[in-house]
């Protein structure tokens, strides 16, 4: 119920991403004994719309034994495969990456939010000292570091030395957050991202600060809008396509135009996104098409958008040579996932109409993000070979192979004829 609540709002957490936890006392169905096992939210579930088949369950005992194998940052991949061997109860649901930093921290329940407004901070040039002000001391703050058996050292370590505490902001990443019982973590999570959500707004009205440096373009009125969109889609869906069928997805809300139509659009585009929950979704840097460019037709419109993203190919492409490690995964799809189109809006494209959707709702909250950052302080991206480094993770690899594979007509488009009469009516079905 607590993981559904807070999966709920995408204020507080985005689709799939964000982790719960719970230890609790459960009869061993080997010995009969009572034994603390831990429940924490699977590889690749949704907190708003999970059930508890959605949760990984581990013996405690047997993850605190994993101390005496750790054998360092080096070899901290190898410690995920010792997680099936902690199962509890023949549970098939894989243990997430994070499942190291829930079994590590000594509190009964546990919250991993990813909040637009603490990962505002999160992601501010001055970040420990700001977070030290927004929370009065009450909640810690650690360095990024990718997740994983070290981070969660690092983070029981930190909250030994502070006891007290109610949470941990990580840099660049999001939030950790406790409470005895369910309903007192949920409390004091939604507090602590209500407390953030406050400073900030205080902050931007005391500042007078205008949002990504004021609006440098106005939005076309809807009907010159929709005709750019007509105009447009239809070619970049096929510029996009290269190896599969893409589908995309419009947003125009007010938080994407007053970005698109923004001054800083530019330079905080080209800084990145600063979660690893957002980047993977939507890659580390959106394409942004001038609206010289979507102001074209015909042979010209595709001409002029088939170099952008040419060149949006190649840069990505020299990204990955740049960062590359021995073992990294095969380059993946170099074409962009995020295009923002001045005075137009937001497109996303993907394999299917949900997964354009769900990239869109996430740089939304990139774009939250960077307005509450900036507004306040100067908002710094991930740094590259991090941000690489999590792209290409073996473990992410991992994760998409686990994935089921696209239905036959993902990607695709049906037009029925014959409206929706018998024979239309069943083909639609």
């Amino acid at each position: 119920y607590r993981s559904n609540l807070l999966g709920s709002d995408l204020r507080i957490t985005n689709y799939g991403g964000g982790n719960t936890s719970a230890k609790i006392l459960q009869v061993d169905p080997l010995t009969g004994a009572r034994v603390e096992v831990l429940w924490v939210k699977g590889s690749g579930g949704d907190l708003g719309s999970m059930k508890l088949d959605g949760f990984s369950t581990l013996y405690m005992d047997k993850l605190r034994a994993l101390e005496a194998l750790y054998r360092g940052r080096e070899h901290e991949d190898e410690m995920v495969a010792y997680l099936p061997h902690c199962t509890f109860n023949l549970n098939g649901r894989a243990a997430s990456i994070d499942t190291p930093l829930h079994s590590s921290l000594p509190y009964r329940h546990v919250d991993h939010m990813h909040p637009d407004a603490v990962i505002a901070i999160a992601a501010m040039a001055n970040s420990q000292a700001i977070t030290q002000e927004v929370f009065e001391g009450s909640v810690g703050w650690m360095p990024w570091l990718r997740p994983g058996y070290a981070l969660g050292r690092q983070l029981a370590a930190h909250a030994a030395a502070h006891p007290g505490l109610r949470g941990i902001v990580l840099a660049g990443h999001g939030l950790f957050s406790w409470g005895d019982s369910a309903r007192n973590c949920y409390e004091n999570t939604v507090d602590l991202i209500d407390r953030a959500q406050r400073w900030l707004a205080t902050q931007r009205a005391a500042r007078r600060v205008q949002a990504f440096g004021g609006a440098r373009h106005e939005p076309l009125p809807a009907p010159e809008r929709d005709a750019t969109l007509a105009r447009v889609l239809p070619v970049l869906r096929g510029l996009c396509a290269e190896g599969a069928p893409k589908l995309l997805h419009v947003n125009t809300s007010d938080e994407v135009m007053a970005f698109v139509d923004s001054n800083d659009l530019q330079p905080l585009a080209a800084l990145g996104t600063a979660c690893p929950d957002h980047f993977l979704r939507t890659k580390i840097r959106p394409l942004v098409v001038p609206e010289a460019v979507h102001a074209l037709a015909g042979g010209a419109l595709r001409a002029a958008l088939g170099e952008l993203i040419a060149q949006y190919r190649a840069d990505y492409a020299a990204y990955y040579e740049r960062c590359r490690r021995p073992t990294s995964p095969p380059l993946r799809d170099p074409n962009p996932v995020v295009l923002l189109l001045p005075r137009i809006g937001m497109v996303t494209v993907a394999r299917d109409k949900a997964t354009a959707r769900i990239a869109g709702e996430f740089y939304v909250n990139a774009i939250n993000v960077m307005r509450g950052a900036s507004s306040v302080d100067s908002y710094v991206g991930l740094d590259e070979q991090e941000a690489f480094d999590i792209e290409y993770w073996l473990l992410e690899e991992a994760k998409l192979q686990r994935m089921p594979k696209p239905r036959s007509l993902a990607g695709r488009i049906a037009f029925i004829t014959g409206g929706a009469g018998g024979i239309g009516r069943a083909i639609a079905e």
